[in-house]
């Protein structure tokens, strides 16, 4: 059903969206989404460095103590 919208079909949706919302409402919208965007990003990358901190503590670990031979 969608596979032959094109550039005119867009452009017409486009337009569409710009009347019946405005200008302003459009781009305070598109606004939020970049915030969500940059939020999401941020939000993967502390998660990646949480899942990188925690491997490096449990590498530190890994030598075992010597034995003290009696």
């Amino acid at each position: 059903m969608f596979n032959n919208i094109g550039v005119p079909g867009l452009l017409l949706i486009a337009v569409v969206v710009l009347v019946l919302f405005g200008k302003g409402k459009v781009s305070s919208l598109m606004g939020e989404v970049g915030k969500g965007i940059t939020s999401f990003k941020k939000g993967m990358n502390e998660g990646a460095k949480e899942i990188e901190d925690a491997a490096a503590e449990g590498s530190k670990d890994a030598t075992p103590e010597p034995k003290d031979k009696v």
